[in-house]
């Protein structure tokens, strides 16, 4: 794969996990739900989202030039919800990480994949530190689908191919362009 074709796939993955924590929130009954825990030790979706969202600020904040860990972050505190937010707040948040995350990934440049970023004073070349968000932020949007699923059951539509539906989605019956599968 060449590095335009790269860039172009690690835009795509991120705008995919974005839409696929939003719509997943968007399936969950009330703003109320947002703050609600599976359980005493698990994160509410409120919670995941704001801890995504710093972590996107932190790591996408002049990506290039500074350590992806901000000196401004507070990462414990990210798992602390003292007040109730607003759906329309949650996903404010969840879009404005994305958004300082999509905005660097889009300004790089092919030669900008040989450079080294730090995080936490570790270095990573441009693509180590690109999988690495990813794949951090993947994690967490598979908690948000499952959690959102939890809660919205049994109302939930599918955000991939649905149980028993691979035969038909294999014949084209399903629109699966640009959700996961």
């Amino acid at each position: 794969m060449n590095s335009t074709a790269y860039l172009r796939d690690v835009v795509r993955t991120f705008r995919n996990y974005q839409a696929l924590g939003a719509k997943a929130i968007a399936q969950v009954p009330a703003d109320h739900d947002l703050h609600q825990q599976i359980d005493p030790d698990s994160n509410s979706l409120a919670v995941i989202v704001k801890h995504v969202a710093g972590n996107l600020r932190s790591r996408f904040t002049d990506f290039l030039t500074a350590d992806g860990e901000k000196p401004d972050r507070n990462r414990d505190g990210e798992f602390e919800m003292p007040e109730r937010l607003s759906r329309d707040e949650v996903l404010a948040s969840w879009n404005e990480g994305f958004g300082i995350a999509l905005a660097s990934i889009e300004a790089l440049t092919p030669e900008d994949l040989d450079r080294t970023v730090f995080v936490r004073g570790e270095a990573f070349l441009v693509p180590e530190a690109l999988s690495r968000s990813a794949t951090h932020t993947a994690y967490h949007v598979g908690q948000i689908v499952y959690v959102a699923r939890h809660l919205a059951s049994p109302n939930w539509k599918s955000l991939s191919i649905p149980k028993g539906k691979s035969a038909d989605a294999a014949k084209g019956d399903f629109k699966t362009r640009g959700i996961a599968r």
